[in-house]
C-alpha cells in the first residue's frame, strides 16, 4: 500500500514557515513587517492563514508536488 505525502509534507513546512512570528510577523505590532519576534495578533493569524492556504494550493495543485512511498 502506497501513499502520497507530498501535500503532508508541504503543509507541515509551510505550517511551520508560516506560523505568526516565529520567522516573521504580517503585519507586525509596530511595524508593517517584523522577523522573529514570537508575539502574534488576531489580524496576523488571518493574514498568515491567507498566505498558507494560497501557498499548499499553488504548491499541491497546481504544480502537483507528490512523494510516494511504498
Amino acid at each position: 500500500m502506497s501513499g502520497d505525502w507530498g501535500p503532508v509534507v508541504v503543509a507541515v513546512v509551510l505550517f511551520v514557515v508560516c506560523s505568526p512570528g516565529l520567522l516573521f510577523q504580517l503585519p507586525g505590532n509596530k511595524r508593517a513587517v517584523e522577523f522573529a519576534n514570537f508575539q502574534t495578533s488576531p489580524i496576523s493569524i488571518f493574514v498568515h492563514t491567507i498566505i498558507f492556504f494560497g501557498l499548499v494550493t499553488i504548491f499541491v495543485i497546481a504544480i502537483g508536488i507528490h512523494i510516494s512511498s511504498g
